[in-house]
This record gives C-alpha cells, sequence and structure tokens, in this order.
C-alpha cells in the first residue's frame, strides 16, 4: 500500500491465481491509517489470507518535516558543540545565490544541551563520559517539555560506547529517543546531527501511525508481520522502522523505482529511466545496468535558491518536481504561465473533483483537452464535472486571450516542459544519453505524458505497465528487505590495505547477518553488496564504485581503480593520474522474501476494433482538435502495433499516444509505445 499526497493506492496479488487486486481511494491526511484501512476494506481482501502486507510511511514523515509538524526535541551533543546546527558547514552551498538563506535548525539554541565527554577521530577516547552531567541534561530536557531526544556526540561514528551509555540512561526518561549511531557510522558531523535530529523530530508520529496502523490491521485479522518500505529501496520488519522513521523520508517513490527495474530486467532491459508522475509530484530516476542509484547529497526541502536539510542516510537518487496531476497553473508577475509546486491535493482537489476547487490543475487541463474521460475516472468512482474545469480555465483562457481547449494544451505542455528538465536532470546533467535508456512511466498521470516526454528526450521506446496508477504499490511487492550499514575508513586503495578492507567488510557483513538473524532470516536467503565511495587524494566529494564480494588483493585493487577512474569521468568528465583514497565503506544486507511472479498473458485474439470504445474530438498539444479513437486498455489485443493518436482508457490511468508514436501491448500486458512507423 502506498500512501501518497492525494491518492492511497492497493495492490495485491493472489500468489495461487496470479489474479490482481486494486484499490485506490483519496488520501486521508489528517489520519493516514483511516485512508489504508479504507482502501484495504473496499478492496474486499480479507485480512487472515494476507501472507505479506508492505506498507510506506514516506507522505508522513516528509510532510511532518516541510510543515514543522514534529514534536518539541532536544539535542544532547558533545560540550563545545552545541552550534554545529547554527555554524553547519564552511562552504556555501549556493555560492552565487545572493538571497542565500541559511536553513534554520530543527531545534532551538536553548534545547540544544552538552555532556562532558571526548573522543578523537581515531574512536580513542580523550575524556570520559561524565554521568552526572548526562543525568543533569536529562532533567533539564525534560524540564523544558521535550517529547523526544537526540543524541549525537563528538566522532560518535568512530566509537559510539559513549552515545550507548547515554542512551540507557536517557531511555529510562524518555519514550523516544534516537541516537547517531544507530542511525549512520558515516563521518560529517553537521550532516549527522542534523539527520539524528530529524529521525527524532518525527519518531514519536511515525510511531504512533504504525501502532494505530498495526492494530487496526489486526481487528481486520491481518495476523503476518508488517513491512514497511525504506528510502534505500528495501523493506523492514515494522518494528525496525519505528526505530529509525528517518529511513522512510523518500520510501514511497522508491518503491516505483524497485517496480521499474524489475519490470525492465523481466524484459530484458537494464537501462531505465523511471517517471512516477501523481496527483502532487513527479519523480524520476535512472537505472544503469540494473542497478539503483543512491544519492550521496540527499537534502530535504531543496531547491535552486535554498540549500535544504542534508539526510545522512541510504535515499534512492530520485529527483523530484511539484508537477502532478494536482499542480495549480497559475500566471506569475510577468505575465507568463507555470505549473506548481503548489498542489490542490486530495482536499479540495482539481476544480473538476466537484469539492470547491476553484483555481485551474493539469487534471483540470486533460479533461477540457478531451483526453479524460469524466465518466470513467479511477474507473467511474470519481465523476469528474468539465464545466468547473473549463471554468478554472477559463482565468488563463482570458489572460492569453485564447479558448480554455488551447489554454489547456499550454498547461499540458508547461507541465511537460518542467518534466523533461526532470528527465535531464537524472540523465543527461550526470554524463548519461537518455537514448540509451528505456523510459518507464507510471502513477496516474504519468502515461499521459509519457509519449510527448519521449519524442523530447529521443527515446526510442517508452513502457506503460500494468496498472500504471498503483505501480508504486506493485514496487513494493518486489522488494526484498535490506539493510545498510556504513563506516568512514578514509586510508588509500592500495595493495597494502588489501587485508584491512578484508577485515572491515567481514565486521560489517557480521553485523548484518546478527540484524537480520534477529528477523528470522535464514543464512540461505541472504545475501550482500558492497560498494566503497572513493575520490582522488585531496579531494573532497567522492564516487561510489560497486565492489564484487571477492576476496581484495592487488588484482582486484586494480580493478576497482580503474572502475573508479571510469566513473568519476562520466560524472565530472575528467580523470587524474592521482592515488585513490577510500572514504566509506558501504554494505547493504538483503533477504530475500517471496516475490509475485511477472504472468505473462495469452496470445489472446480479438481486435482493436473490439477494444475500441469509439471516437472523442481530442485538442492534441502541439497539434490541435483531432478526431481521436479511443480504447479500453484490456481488451487491446497482444503483439498487435497501431499508429498514434489514440486514448487507452483504464481504471487508474490514461495513457495518450501522440500522431508520431506507435503502440503494441507486450506479453507482460505493458504498453509499448514506439517512435516512427507500425511495426
Amino acid at each position: 500500500m502506498d500512501v501518497g499526497g492525494t491518492f492511497t493506492d492497493l495492490c495485491a496479488l493472489n500468489e495461487e491465481n496470479g489474479e490482481v487486486v486494486l484499490g485506490k481511494g483519496l488520501t486521508t491526511s489528517h489520519d493516514y491509517s483511516e485512508g489504508v484501512m479504507s482502501v484495504l476494506r473496499s478492496s474486499g481482501l480479507r485480512g487472515e489470507y494476507i501472507t505479506r502486507f508492505v506498507g510506506t510511511g514516506s507522505t508522513l514523515v516528509i510532510n511532518a518535516i516541510i510543515e514543522r509538524k514534529g514534536v518539541k526535541t532536544a539535542l544532547v551533543t558533545t560540550k563545545g558543540f552545541r552550534d554545529v546546527l547554527e555554524i553547519q558547514r564552511s562552504n556555501r552551498p549556493d555560492m552565487y545565490n545572493y538571497s542565500y538563506r541559511k536553513p534554520v535548525p530543527f531545534v532551538p539554541r536553548f534545547l540544544r544541551l552538552e555532556v562532558l565527554e571526548r573522543v578523537a577521530s581515531d574512536g580513542s577516547v580523550v575524556r570520559k563520559l561524565s554521568s552526572r552531567s548526562v543525568a543533569a541534561v536529562l532533567k533539564k530536557a525534560r524540564r523544558l517539555g521535550a517529547e523526544s531526544l537526540a543524541v549525537c556526540l563528538y566522532n560518535s561514528y568512530a566509537n559510539p560506547d559513549h552515545e550507548k551509555a547515554v542512551y540507557r540512561m536517557a531511555k529510562k526518561i524518555f519514550k523516544h529517543v534516537s541516537v547517531s549511531h544507530q542511525i549512520t557510522r558515516e563521518w560529517r558531523e553537521y550532516e549527522r546531527m542534523n539527520t539524528t535530529v530529524l529521525d527524532a523530530y518525527v519518531k514519536p508520529i511515525l510511531d504512533d501511525y504504525l501502532s494505530r496502523l498495526q492494530a487496526k490491521l489486526r481487528e481486520l485479522g491481518v495476523k503476518i508481520p508488517v513491512h514497511v518500505i525504506q528510502s534505500n529501496g528495501g523493506v523492514a520488519v515494522l518494528d525496525k522502522a519505528r526505530d529509525t522513521p528517518i529511513l522512510q523520508i523518500e520510501s514511497g517513490p522508491a518503491g516505483g523505482v524497485i517496480g521499474a527495474r524489475e519490470l525492465g530486467a523481466a524484459m530484458g532491459v537494464l537501462n531505465v529511466i523511471s517517471l512516477d508522475v501523481g496527483g502532487t509530484t513527479a519523480k524520476a530516476s535512472l537505472i544503469e545496468n540494473g542497478r539503483v542509484r543512491l544519492n550521496p547529497d540527499y537534502r530535504v526541502e531543496r531547491t535552486p535558491s535554498y540549500a535544504g536539510y542534508p539526510v545522512k542516510t541510504p535515499v534512492v537518487d530520485i529527483v523530484e518536481i511539484g508537477a502532478g496531476g494536482g499542480s495549480v497553473a497559475w500566471i506569475d508577475e510577468v505575465g507568463s504561465l507555470k505549473i506548481g509546486p503548489r498542489s490542490a491535493g486530495a482536499y479540495p482537489g482539481p476544480a473538476c473533483y466537484g469539492r470547491g476547487g476553484v483555481e485551474p490543475t493539469v487534471t483540470d487541463a486533460y479533461l477540457v483537452a478531451g483526453i479524460l474521460n469524466p465518466e470513467y475516472f479511477l474507473g467511474s468512482e470519481i465523476k469528474l464535472d468539465k464545466k468547473a474545469a473549463e471554468r478554472a480555465l477559463s482565468k488563463i483562457a482570458d489572460h492569453f486571450r485564447t479558448s480554455v481547449e488551447e489554454a489547456a494544451a499550454g498547461v499540458i505542455r508547461v507541465a511537460a516542459g518542467n518534466m523533461v528538465n526532470l528527465l535531464r536532470l537524472v540523465s543527461v546533467a550526470r554524463g548519461y544519453d537518455p537514448r540509451d535508456f528505456t523510459l518507464v512511466a507510471f502513477g496516474g498521470a504519468g502515461p499521459m505524458f509519457a509519449s510527448l516526454l519521449a519524442r523530447e528526450l529521443q527515446t526510442s521506446r517508452t513502457i506503460i505497465p500494468r496498472n500504471p496508477g498503483v505501480f508504486s504499490a506493485w514496487g513494493m511487492l518486489m522488494t526484498d528487505l535490506r539493510h545498510d550499514f556504513k563506516m568512514t575508513k578514509v586510508m588509500r586503495l592500495d595493495e597494502s590495505n588489501a587485508e584491512s578492507l578484508n577485515e572491515l567488510f567481514k565486521s560489517l557483513e557480521d553485523e548484518g547477518r546478527q540484524v537480520l538473524s534477529q528477523q528470522g532470516v535464514e543464512e540461505k536467503d541472504m545475501y550482500f553488496v558492497r560498494t566503497l565511495d572513493l575520490r582522488y587524494y585531496g579531494q573532497e566529494h567522492t564516487v561510489n564504485v560497486d565492489v564484487s564480494p571477492s576476496v581484495f588483493d592487488g588484482r582486484k585493487i586494480r580493478e576497482i581503480v580503474e572502475s573508479f577512474h571510469q566513473a568519476h569521468q562520466r560524472e565530472y568528465t575528467f580523470r587524474l593520474d592521482s592515488p585513490v583514497e577510500i572514504v566509506n565503506l558501504h554494505l547493504a544486507a538483503f533477504a530475500r522474501v517471496s516475490k509475485p511472479r511477472m504472468t505473462m498473458l495469452d496470445e489472446r485474439g480479438g481486435s482493436f476494433e473490439e477494444a475500441s470504445k469509439g471516437h472523442r474530438r481530442v485538442y492534441l498539444p502541439g497539434v490541435g482538435f483531432v478526431e481521436t479513437p479511443v480504447y479500453e486498455r484490456e481488451r487491446l489485443p497482444v503483439g498487435r502495433s497501431r499508429r498514434g493518436p489514440a486514448v487507452i482508457e483504464e481504471k487508474t490511468s490514461t495513457t495518450l499516444v501522440m500522431p508520431y508514436d506507435s503502440f503494441q501491448v507486450d506479453q507482460f500486458g505493458n504498453i509499448v509505445l514506439t517512435s516512427g512507423e507500425v511495426a
């Protein structure tokens, strides 16, 4: 189940017969568990028959941070370091931004409390922890009304013993305590401290949500452990997710990226760009050779003019913009048309929802253009009001002195332009040619933009998966259990350190085995993926390089060095004849879980005529009015191509095929768009 900003999606698979059950309902932002249970009940599923349940709390986590709706949090740190949150980094993230504003810490200075202790960068103890000072600051934090506690001591990534002692004392007083070494063992004092603070800031809220959800699921008859998807693209058991809520900050979009990877692998496609367009945002990610990239510099609220807040945990590399079905179209002060980032959300929603919304949105534009069927939105569960959409868009039409249909096409093209820039950020800006990748478009609105975007990016093939409106939920079912272990160890990457690397990775694997074993995972179901963060000697930033699980020796070291040179040249366009240095070791510990099989369709007969729902007068962006064939997706024949234009309708989404594209349904039930003539 994927809880989004506008909709809550359900995707369930019957493991015996391959039947797919879908559900979709409006997100209940006042209590996300209500929306989850409402969709679950309306789907008709019986709790006692559920053998695996994966959910997400990402919307709650990130919204609590963005909207500043977390709890009053106190920070415990080493004496002399209470102002790290204020000082931040000496390098300014936006060098040429004259409007730069330093992010305001989530913990005010009076709640940043110091204890007597000191650990050196090599892990040696310079000053023993004073238990008396710890007791004093804990008492003060309680007196000041703190509901949650963040503990981040200096250099605790190298030696966490003092943090562990503070944690034991704090748990006697506070229910919710976050400690930095349990979240990350990576250096960077400000980033580590801010990550710990954000974790503590949202921990009581997520704990309350997951507790309510678990109780309601038990009432429904769900007996199995509940899994929660994380930002790293894996899942964790509910209790582990409750311990580290910051790991779910971008977990919902991660499900879609994993789904795109699995879909590509089944089709023999290893290079994929995923595009998830929902009701509020558009999200893109790049998958190279079947590998999902992680973002080493993820920041909450980052914009071109605002540095945002760093989160030092593994997050799938997703770039996101405020351009979804509910994004509001508006005219700026110089008279230009803009889309988003503000969204109409689920309530009141787009004007066409008939719930009191009056501002024009992307969904209103698609309805006015004739691409959306007002009688078949969400399989007829929601009736759309075209007149209300026209009234909303008339403000834009009047401003530009055009018809409402032309205004609608303008809204669509501006939104598509924003998404093209988004897709280039994850491809061209990082040294990749989008023509070497297949675009996988999903989400409720993704298939409506796919044909427009593919032409701009010049991708030769675009895939619209089955049930695209709930594809992120499907992707969650394809994820393995995952825990990440990262350790900072600065040393040269040469043969002299080969044995040290073997020992360090072995210690990380032992830690991974222990965590997975505690969750009932057997050794045969475990597997591990290693990577190294590398840099040239004297550099500041690193490049992440895959490392196979073989033993490190001279030959292996040379292979890794060459891989780093190639990765550095692709990302930064140059390579140096300099020594290579290790900064971080990263181990991802996985446990295989049972996943639904991708079912292949029978070579069903039928024809496009049998799938036809007639024709509709559609205003195509850049083309104008066209009498366009409309098809029911479930009735389309397998393996037969047809040239656009076309509108393909289904319960969770609508696919637009422009005149310059051809489309066909493949053996897995995906719609495959190709440029050029019909095959």
